[in-house]
């Protein structure tokens, strides 16, 4: 037998190597920050194809199982392999077409909305003013922030236009070489990745499989289940969540463009596009829609911008109360509390990105964290403090594993 004074020491050695081995690890990892920062940035450059194809797989792969169930129905049997590839070419022509479809018919008007908006904005600022006049004419405090609020409006416009958007057209025409190698670059990658799109839709179950098999030859039993149950919890959360907010906001999109269409509010188009497109991040989307939507109607109609306020609302709560939870459901299990939270810390460090994905993240966060005090009140024996937090949230009781 080995002694314990010896097994003692042994690890006490270990753990004074190892303790030196992390600090020389994390003091190269310090020293060689920039260096490392570059490699990571130059991989990721390297590796954008595949990003770019594994977001397109992703987000195409319900519509693919799909179309290979309707295959796999309707074809022979002689010819059900064909399910799969017929599936994987049909989704992404479906994505393909749809995009395309999408930039055919709004980006033109977008942009000859954004065109007349521009050329007629002195005009629709004096508009506004005269109608500020002849409502408020007797009030002269109020007149007079109106005067005050229009110059300086037009003051700042003026040096905006002056000090930041010419230097930047000038710099964009000086580096007009570099802008195209950048696009071409873009589209490159985005050609490679929808070729990689079409073997991850392809291969999609046998990756899976190949997957499945890793995880349980490196893990044991219990935790290779654990983990797989986790990252089936993740999928759920990511891809539903995301496709669901997806479709949600194209509705709302559509069913914006129709009450423009009926309270005949200006630049309908636009407006819906707006409110369409931020409607995909949770929380604050509504809020950051309004606002420039309401500006915009501002200018041609005030009485018609508290209108479109109200139709907002109106909208909002037929999103969050009818059609919201019927395609989401209550996918996450998060407060209102900790939603407002999760898209406040994602957005500052990742922007808009950050705010889409905040809330199936934090609530995959959430409730793994939810599934770690649980075990540990378990092991320590205290389960009627278990027992309270059920009775007290009995919604949010964590996920247990069917075996």
């Amino acid at each position: 037998m080995v002694d314990p004074k010896r097994k003692r020491y042994l690890y006490v050695t270990l753990s004074v190597f190892s303790g030196i081995g992390l600090s020389l690890i994390l003091f190269f990892v310090l020293y060689r920050l920039q260096g490392i920062g570059d490699a990571l940035k130059t991989l990721s450059d390297i590796l954008a194809p595949f990003v770019y194809g594994g977001v397109v797989a992703y987000l195409l792969r319900p519509l693919c199982n799909t179309y290979e169930s309707f295959f796999t129905e309707i074809l022979p049997k002689r010819v059900k392999k064909m399910s799969n590839g017929l599936a994987v070419g049909l989704s992404l022509v479906t994505g393909i077409l749809v995009v395309y479809t999408l930039i055919i018919m709004i980006a033109p008007q977008l942009y000859a909305s954004v065109l007349a908006l521009w050329k007629s904005l002195p005009d629709k600022i004096n508009q506004f003013l005269n109608w500020a006049t002849e409502t408020f004419g007797e009030d002269e405090e109020l007149l007079h922030y109106f005067n005050t609020s229009y110059q300086a409006l037009y003051l700042e416009l003026e040096n905006w236009a002056q000090n930041t958007l010419m230097p930047y057209i000038t710099n964009i025409v000086g580096e007009v070489g570099s802008s195209v190698l950048k696009i071409l670059n873009f589209l490159y990658d985005l050609l490679i990745g929808l070729i990689v799109a079409v073997y991850l839709l392809g291969s999609r179950k046998k990756f899976a499989r190949q997957s499945v098999l890793l995880v349980r030859s490196a893990l044991k039993p219990k935790w290779a289940e654990m983990f797989l149950d986790e990252v089936a919890f993740v999928d759920k959360m990511f891809g539903g969540f995301i496709d669901g907010k997806i479709l949600d906001s194209a509705i709302i999109g559509v069913l914006c463009y129709i009450g423009c269409l009926i309270f005949k509010f200006p630049n309908p188009l636009l407006i819906s596009a707006i409110v369409g497109i931020t409607n995909v991040i949770p929380f604050f989307g509504p809020f950051i829609g309004a606002i420039p939507s309401t500006f915009l109607i501002l200018i041609e109609d005030p009485i018609k911008a508290l209108w479109f306020v109200l139709f907002v609302v109106v909208l909002q709560q037929l999103d969050g109360n009818i059609i919201g939870p019927a395609i989401l459901g209550d996918r996450t299990g998060l407060s209102s509390f900790w939603v407002l939270f999760t898209i406040i810390l994602f957005g500052g460090l990742w922007g808009i990105v950050g705010m889409i994905i905040a809330v199936p993240l934090f609530a995959v966060i959430y409730d793994t964290i939810k599934k770690m005090v649980r075990r540990g009140l378990f092991k320590k024996e205290q389960l009627e403090l278990w027992e309270q937090y059920k009775a007290d949230y009995p919604d949010e009781e964590p996920r247990v594993r069917k075996k």
